[in-house]
């Protein structure tokens, strides 16, 4: 799905703002028909936001169930003739969207955008009324799964995963325009004709482009390469084919370069019908041995998990924010996040590209653990079965895994997808469960490395799903949930299982390591909790690290503190951040920045 751009033969427009908001807290939304009119007892609500921390109290922030949003907008005089879409680029988890009085479109899932062509139902120069109902809940037949519980007191939603449900458009909406006949799609898969570390190496931009519209198969595509100045450096015609970019300039860790893919669709006069500027990274992708190669160098990921989580606005995109955070992991010599554990705003992964920023791309497969779910006060009995996660939610894995590829496919600073977090994945039903899911990544695309990020539960003796992953990605907590407050210990435990885990000739990424801290605690003795700890912890593991060859990543649980569900093992949500929830460091980010690049 292409995402909404301002070229010659499109426009768009944002429907950022304020818009009305009521949350439907006995169901009677959809009966009554709130969409067939102004929204009644309404408040205003930010969109892009979560709504869960705008209006203070319980209601709203532990609301169960559907909110409605609604909104009016002009549609551009200028718009006749051309065919007219309505995007969400996210809604959490679930939504409905009504056009005036008509349903438009349906999407389950919470991080990924869709759209409906509504030419039919909007007039241009006249005002649209745009409803939309969202619904926060989550059950086996989800990704993630939860449980929802009928009290006396009403519904309670119950999930696995250890950070806050946040709910609502956290990412912007568009009413966008394309000629009929267009573009509709667009795939690219760099590489190079030979070495990638000779000085004069050929680059080659690998292309697919769907045409669709009335005239569509007596189109003819044109595609243009442009470098970062704008100059021409190659071209070539028909909806597929290889570009040959002699002295490429490659994208690369700390330097995204980019060349502008311009593609057209023409008339059979030549005239121009369409065109879509898609920006193209080359560099290629490499799993060798234990090592991890970016255009056939040795890459070593230096960054964080991180979360979608700020004061007020939970997971709705700020720009403000955005590059906030992209200058913190810049100042602490970070070159590489994974998004755990859903993807990102598209936002996101524009400004890694643009600022040579690795990622590692994660489905929102995160709670599908008996063991995790305990320690966070919920108790299943099996997890892979129909009676929990069984076939819908399969089926909704595996549409999470389409939607995912498909939105993200382009983006060069993304190497890896990541197709869950912390699954149990030592039985034969989560390996009954996962193998059709790793197939289908791979189908899907062939170009980056597919893997899963493996929790300590399941570890290199009965593991069954690193036969399947590129690269073995680990969440290791040994003196903090295990062996905890003992160092000694904890380093003996953690190399011995590195070294397990190396014998599996794969990379070995640290994807989560860390230890809940209370910013400004300190102690002189080794206290959990204090900033000591956390700092002595993380130099206990870069120890291990640096003995054991094949780990070739170390990713900080986490970028920031974030909030979680309330219980006893949480205060005010995780406290792991090397920097506290409104970004000031903890010691922890100074001794990090000590590390990655050598200054104070």
């Amino acid at each position: 799905m292409l995402r909404p751009q301002d070229t010659a033969t499109r426009e768009r427009r944002s429907l950022t703002g304020l818009w009305r908001f009521r949350a439907d807290a006995d169901g009677a939304g959809r009966d009554e028909r709130w969409f067939a009119g102004p929204l009644a007892d309404a408040i205003d609500m930010p969109v892009p936001a979560s709504y869960n921390d705008i209006v203070p109290g319980r209601d709203l922030h532990d609301h169960v169930g559907e909110v409605w949003y609604q909104t009016t907008a002009r549609v551009p005089r200028g718009w006749a003739g051309q065919r007219v879409v309505l995007r969400f680029d996210s809604a959490t988890h679930h939504a409905t969207v009504w056009v005036g009085d008509t349903e438009v479109m349906s999407h389950q899932g919470g991080y990924t955008p869709f759209e409906a062509d509504v030419t039919g139902l909007v007039t241009p120069g006249e005002v649209v009324r745009i409803t939309a109902a969202v619904d926060n809940r989550l059950t086996w037949a989800t990704i993630p799964p939860g449980i929802i519980e009928d009290t006396p007191h009403g519904k309670r939603q119950k999930y696995m995963h250890d950070f806050f449900n946040y709910a609502g458009l956290h990412r912007p909406v568009w009413l966008y325009t394309t000629p009929p006949t267009r573009v509709d799609d667009v795939t690219v898969v760099p590489g190079t004709t030979g070495d990638p570390m000779a000085a004069d190496v050929t680059g080659t931009v690998g292309y697919a482009v769907e045409v669709a519209g009335p005239d569509g198969g007596a189109a003819q595509v044109r595609v243009r390469l442009r470098d970062a100045d704008g100059a021409e450096v190659t071209r070539g015609t028909g909806a597929e084919g290889v570009l040959e970019v002699p002295r490429v300039h490659l994208w690369q860790p700390g330097e995204g370069y980019q060349y502008d893919l311009v593609v057209e669709v023409l008339a059979a006069d030549g005239a121009v019908v369409d065109s879509y500027v898609q920006k193209v990274g080359v560099r290629t992708l490499e799993v060798r041995g234990t090592e991890f190669l970016i255009n056939g160098r040795p890459f070593y990921f230096r960054g964080f998990g991180m979360h979608e989580d700020h004061l007020t606005r939970g997971k709705g995109h700020d720009d403000a924010e955005m590059v906030h955070d992209f200058e913190l992991l810049r100042w602490i010599g970070a070159n590489s996040f994974r998004t755990s554990h859903y993807p990102y705003a598209e936002e996101v992964l524009d400004y890694a590209d643009a600022h040579g920023v690795v990622v590692i791309d994660e489905t929102p497969a995160v709670g599908m653990n008996a063991s995790v779910a305990a320690v966070l006060g919920t108790k299943i009995d099996q997890v892979f079965s129909e009676e929990a996660v069984g076939s819908a939610a399969q089926a909704a894995h595996a549409q999470a895994i389409r939607e995912l590829i498909a939105r993200d496919k382009n983006h060069p600073s993304v190497v890896m997808w990541s197709i869950a977090n912390e699954p149990e994945s030592h039985t034969p039903e989560s390996e009954e469960y996962f193998r059709p899911l790793f197939a289908l990544a791979r189908e899907l695309e062939q170009h980056r490395p597919v893997g899963f990020v493996n929790v300590m539960y399941s570890k290199a003796d009965v593991d069954r799903l690193a036969q399947y992953s590129d690269v073995i990605m680990i969440n290791r907590y040994y003196g903090w949930y295990a062996n905890t407050g003992d160092l000694a210990a904890a380093e003996a435990d953690l190399e011995a299982e590195l070294r397990a885990w190396e014998a599996h000739g794969k990379p070995v990424l640290m994807t989560e390591y860390g230890a809940d801290t209370v910013a400004g605690l300190h102690d002189l003795y080794g206290a959990l909790w204090s900033e000591e700890y956390q700092s002595e912890l993380l130099d206990m593991y870069h120890r291990v690290f640096d003995r054991v060859e094949a780990v070739q990543g170390e990713h900080v649980w986490n970028f920031a503190d974030f909030q979680t569900s309330r219980g006893i093992v949480r205060v005010d949500g995780n406290k792991k951040g090397v920097f506290t929830r409104d970004r000031r460091p903890k010691a922890a980010a100074h001794l990090l920045r000590r590390r990655w690049t050598g200054r104070d």
